[in-house]
């Protein structure tokens, strides 16, 4: 495994204040500022939106890679994640994420074990471990029924 690598994007500025970010062989996202600010657009991924979403997005990959290498069996994984934006010292900043996950498993002695995983996988997420905001995990198991 390599030491170091290196992700580009392009975002081509389209009208207003829409643009288009792509990468090479991806399909484009349609991006803009949010419908809270000034001539925001609404339904359009933002910024603010990506960068939640890229700490919600590294939980569960991580948390993928670490229960297949544990061998888990579970059913399902969703997860709810809330930025909070508030002004400090006169600028905008993200003060804390917080990521919901839900995970079901199909045997009640997994859950023990569903919780760790989800634990250590917030604890490796690179993105995360790469942002100044404080994340909150707030984890929900359930048994299959």
């Amino acid at each position: 495994m390599e030491s170091e690598y290196f992700y580009n994007t392009n975002v081509v500025w389209k009208d207003g204040r829409k643009g288009d970010l792509n990468v090479d062989q991806f399909p484009a996202i349609e991006v803009a500022t949010p419908a809270e600010f000034l001539k925001g657009v609404p339904n359009t991924w933002s910024p603010e939106h990506l960068f939640v979403a890229s700490a919600n997005v590294c939980l569960m990959t991580t948390f993928l890679a670490i229960a297949e290498n544990s061998k888990l069996e579970f059913e399902s994984y969703r997860c709810e994640g809330k930025g909070k934006m508030e002004r400090v010292e006169k600028r905008f900043m993200f003060t804390e994420i917080e990521l919901s996950p839900n995970i079901v498993v199909t045997q009640e002695k997994d859950i023990e074990r569903a919780e760790r995983i989800i634990e250590k996988a917030e604890e490796h997420c690179l993105i995360s471990n790469s942002m100044k905001t404080k994340i909150i995990l707030k984890p929900k198991f359930e048994l299959k029924k």
